[in-house]
């Protein structure tokens, strides 16, 4: 692997979204991550969204970059190379990522008497150990409820705390492992779904807003909150989010569309000041009112050129499929994608890491590996076992390749 992080290595412990998520960050930096797999595959191996060959295309996204390894982690000598991998010599190495109860083998004084300075990054669902995942955590947040009209509560389909979760991990391992190399200490480090979850929700405010004014944020349907955003019909049948969240940026606006004159009588009937957001969105109906007919007498395509240079903060709604084909930010064009050659999928766009170094321009993507195509390689490079030995972990059935 090369990139900033090359010579750091993550032993990936790991099933669905937020873990994988974290390793997949560090993997597209350049972090070896060895994923180890059950024979049979991890339980999340064959989750939708799937080919109509049934290759997930859902695991293969998230373990973009990284080496497979199956051991038979229910019996005791799986689980003692598992834990000899994470324990391998290196500097880099010695870290561990998982979602997985962190006892027996797995549990931190175990790893520490292999290895004194081991990390080990364990997610949790809450607090006190008990069980969450980003369904349950998402439906105590408060978000569901001031999502949509408030009529009822309303789940949103992106899994925002497992990716933020995974998000932390990879922060979290980072600082451990700076840690560690400042003072030589490994350490445990425990992160718990739920917590990202009220850490964010108090960041933004609303804990807060609750314990010092007594109110909470409505739901608002699409609507920004405490200032001035909507969504908007064009005459074609689509539709357009336009927000407005500073003076300058509702300037523009009024500019772009030639109404700042329309607002004036809008400042007038509704007894507010719109040069300040908390009048801008107590005005927001009469607002919308006002833009609306502007919106429904031209197309899409018209409203993008009429605000091309503007500076209006505006973006189209889209399906999956029209931000492939339409959206050039979903393309070649951004230095963030590559196309992939996937086993078992296809040829198909996918992105590398978000994070653009300039000391360490962006790669290829490398594709997700078979399940146990590295198991071979990792044991003979880390373990530094030899052939006839691999040899009969296959034939005992302790480890397999990708195509046993």
């Amino acid at each position: 692997m090369s990139g900033i992080l090359k010579g750091l290595r993550v032993v990936e412990l790991s099933a669905f979204v937020a873990a994988p998520l974290g390793g997949l960050a560090l993997a597209q930096l350049g972090a070896d991550v060895v994923q180890v797999s059950p024979i049979a595959g991890r339980i999340d191996y064959d989750r939708w969204p799937v080919t109509d060959e049934g290759t997930s295309l859902y695991w293969a996204g998230l373990n973009k970059g990284k080496r497979s390894v199956r051991l038979a982690l229910d019996r005791p000598e799986g689980q003692e190379i598992a834990a000899a991998l994470i324990a391998a010599p290196g500097e880099g190495g010695g870290i561990a990522l998982t979602n997985l109860p962190a006892r027996g083998w797995m549990a931190y004084g175990a790893m520490r008497a292999r290895r004194a300075d081991s990390i080990l990054l364990t997610l949790v669902g809450n607090f006190d150990g008990s069980t969450a995942v980003d369904y349950t955590v998402n439906s105590a947040s408060g978000f569901p409820l001031v999502t949509g009209d408030g009529s009822r509560p309303v789940n949103h389909a992106l899994p925002a705390w497992d990716v933020a979760a995974g998000l932390y991990l990879a922060t979290g391992l980072l600082a451990a492992e700076r840690h560690r190399r400042l003072t030589g200490e490994g350490q445990e480090v425990t992160l718990a779904l739920s917590d990202v979850m009220l850490a964010t929700v108090g960041n933004l405010g609303f804990l807060a807003e609750v314990q010092v004014t007594g109110r909470q944020r409505p739901a608002l349907g699409n609507d920004l909150y405490g200032a001035f955003g909507r969504d908007f019909a064009t005459r074609d049948g689509r539709r357009v989010m336009v927000a407005a969240i500073s003076d300058r940026q509702w300037a523009v606006l009024c500019r772009a569309t030639g109404l700042a004159e329309r607002m004036v009588h809008v400042e007038g009937a509704m007894g507010v000041s719109l040069g300040n957001e908390a009048g801008r969105y107590h005005a927001r109906d009469a607002i919308a009112a006002v833009f609306a007919p502007w919106f429904a007498a031209r197309s899409l395509a018209e409203v993008a050129e009429t605000f091309q240079g503007t500076g209006v903060l505006w973006g189209p709604y889209q399906d999956f499929a029209q931000l492939v084909a339409e959206d050039p930010r979903c393309s070649t064009a951004n230095p963030m994608f590559r196309e992939i050659d996937q086993p078992g999928a296809g040829r198909h766009l996918a992105p590398h890491s978000p994070l653009a170094f300039g000391a360490f321009p962006r790669g290829d993507v490398v594709p997700a590996p078979a399940l146990g195509q590295h198991t071979e390689e990792v044991l003979a490079d880390l373990l530094g076992l030899p052939s006839a030995e691999i040899g009969r972990l296959f034939d005992a059935g302790i480890a397999a390749g990708a195509d046993a």
